[in-house]
């Protein structure tokens, strides 16, 4: 059943950002990456948790009530999280430039899954 993927997937998002966390906090600065790079991979796990934990409560509420446009934001919190999120993770650990154009492109995602959000509560709550 794809709810249960998309609540699997929101478990697994909250625990390696609370993992990524605790590296950015402990492990990334003591091994002398610049602080503007650790402040920008705390951006992104920052990111990571609010979505994880909008995701869960998609789930949750499609759970309660089966909504197309819930499938649709649960789709873009995940596809956010990887390209937001991953692009600058990417950039951070491995150096990897060129791809800064994902981090934008991740936020639009965001930005589409609050939307379907708002889309599914104007029929959601009318009923």
């Amino acid at each position: 059943m794809l709810v249960n993927f998309w609540f699997y997937l929101a478990a697994l998002l909250g625990l390696s950002a609370t993992a990524l966390g605790a590296y950015g906090a402990h492990g990334l600065a003591a091994s002398g990456v610049p602080a503007g790079l650790v402040s920008a991979f705390n951006t992104g796990v920052q990111y990571q948790f609010y979505h994880a934990l909008a995701l869960l409560l998609v789930v949750l509420a499609w759970r309660f009530k089966p909504a197309g446009s819930l499938q649709v934001a649960a789709a873009c919190f995940a596809l956010g999280t990887l390209l937001f999120s991953g692009s600058i993770y990417a950039l951070v650990l491995f150096g990897t430039k060129g791809i800064g154009w994902l981090t934008p492109l991740g936020g639009v995602c965001f930005m589409a899954g609050w939307l379907s959000v708002l889309l599914a509560g104007r029929t959601w709550l009318r009923s």
